[in-house]
């Protein structure tokens, strides 16, 4: 009965899994037809007539190479950052006593609770007082500390024995190399995990750059595409291929870090 659950369960995720993959691998296939035949009702699956010339018309009709040039510089920056200042954070609050620390993680926690949403016009409002509009900083700046990275290393770091410190501040380590050469290597999978998700977010992010940016060469590649939709039709094909090229980072950034993704979020169950 038990090897009947497990297989019935089996089945249900590989359908699932079907239908998460079926419209990905029908995007990808699509990309490779001439818009006429995408748009075809009763079309076939495979294109009848191939063609890369979307992938053409994608560099030709738009600097596409600099958005994506643009959007890659912008989520590693803000990864990177978000990642540091989490572990520093984190650190702090999880190896080091001192009052009101309940309170500034609690602080923190429920900045998470907070919508996006209700942020943008009072950011948006600062960025334009700063003289920030249209430039990479109130891209980067706004983003540089993260509640649930925080939250994620601060619970990963609180199962690093305290041990290993004090043996590190017995042989005469600093704080800071401590940081670098003892808490950071430890850490990896909840950075992993970080890695994953702060990229994701970034790098589909639209709303932000579409209000902040301007100037069409600094652009971002999740706004770039909406520029395959005109006001009396859209560039199917040149979308498809645009989509394709523009996820090969992400799938990048996961298969290097999916070994140690579970185990970072599974570090994060640990009580506070």
């Amino acid at each position: 009965m038990k090897q009947v659950k497990v297989i019935l369960f089996n089945l249900i995720l590989l359908a699932f899994s079907i239908l998460t993959v079926v419209p990905f691998v029908w995007m990808l296939v699509s990309s490779f037809k001439p818009n006429s035949e995408i748009v075809k009702i009763g079309g076939s699956f495979l294109p009848d007539t191939f063609t890369i010339q979307n992938y053409i018309n994608v560099q030709e009709r738009f600097d596409f190479l600099r958005m994506f040039g643009n959007s890659l510089f912008v989520a590693v920056v803000v990864t990177g950052t978000v990642i540091y200042t989490s572990a520093i954070v984190g650190f702090a609050l999880a190896k080091y006593t001192f009052k009101g620390r309940e309170f500034i993680f609690g602080m923190i926690l429920g900045t998470m609770m907070i919508p996006w949403a209700v942020t943008i016009i009072p950011r948006y409002d600062m960025i334009v007082n700063f003289g920030w509009l249209d430039s990479y900083i109130a891209l980067i700046l706004p983003s540089i500390f993260s509640g649930f990275g925080i939250f994620l290393l601060r619970q990963n770091i609180m199962t690093i024995p305290d041990d290993v410190i004090e043996a590190a501040r017995m042989d005469g380590a600093t704080e800071w190399y401590i940081f670098h050469r003892v808490i950071l290597p430890m850490s990896r999978n909840a950075i992993s995990s970080i890695a994953i998700f702060q990229f994701l977010w970034v790098w589909e992010d639209f709303l932000w750059p579409y209000l902040i940016i301007n100037t069409q060469s600094k652009q971002l590649i999740a706004v770039g595409l909406k520029l395959f939709s005109g006001q009396y039709g859209t560039d199917y094909g040149g979308l498809f291929a645009a989509t394709a090229i523009s996820i090969i980072p992400v799938i990048i950034v996961y298969v290097t870090f999916q070994k140690r993704f579970i185990a970072g979020i599974s570090g994060a169950a640990v009580k506070g």
